[in-house]
């Protein structure tokens, strides 16, 4: 199939170019979405006609872009999901759920407009391309975490993997100090004279 296009398309051609596409890709897409027409001579002649109005209808529509751009550039979105210990996500997270995100924290973003290779499937701090017009594009940070809080640490450049060596080490440091505070307790209870053990040493230790 043969098509004329009323704007630009990536990876195929600018406005007014006349390419051919895969019939299922034009007929599915680029016409039902106004994107194009059938390259006849009728509607070649109809593009012609309207050409001025639809470069000026385009220009428009890319300043606004661009000033949606320029603020949108940059920011990062929280989206809370479920995981496990090695940041693998119980489901994944979506162009949709990209945009509802996007939209929450103040921005118009369809999800149409969010493009995706792949569905985020781990935590982390994914770098995500939005296209605003079809010359404007920009990009976002989505923080996929577990909670508000680990969200604020992945922000601040922690890893997953550091994230949970530190849980690991205070559960370490809080379990030590509580051992100490038992061998105290019972240092205070025991009888003058009475030697106190700790259970961790073996006998050998103990000969010695």
């Amino acid at each position: 199939m043969e098509v004329v296009l009323l704007q630009r398309v990536e990876k195929l051609g600018q406005m007014g170019d006349v390419v051919k596409v895969r019939d299922g890709y034009g007929r599915n897409f680029l016409l039902p979405q106004g994107k194009a027409l059938r390259a006849t001579k009728a509607n070649l002649a109809r593009f012609e006609a309207e050409r001025v109005q639809l470069e000026a209808r385009n220009l428009e529509q890319r300043k606004e872009a661009e000033a949606v751009a320029a603020k949108l550039d940059g920011k990062a979105f929280v989206v809370i999901r479920q995981a496990s210990d090695s940041g693998a996500l119980y489901g994944s997270v979506s162009n949709r759920d990209i945009a509802e995100a996007a939209t929450e924290g103040g921005f118009s973003v369809e999800r149409g407009q969010v493009t995706l290779d792949r569905p985020i499937k781990d935590l982390g701090l994914h770098k995500v391309r939005v296209v605003l017009h079809p010359e404007v594009s920009c990009h976002v940070t989505v923080n996929v975490a577990r909670s508000q809080d680990e969200a604020e640490l992945q922000a601040q450049g922690k890893t997953i993997a550091e994230l949970r060596a530190e849980e690991d080490a205070a559960e370490q440091a809080e379990f030590d100090v509580q051992r100490l505070l038992e061998t105290a307790d019972d240092e205070e209870r025991a009888p003058a004279g009475m030697e106190i053990v700790d259970p961790d040493d073996d006998d050998e230790t103990r000969r010695d």
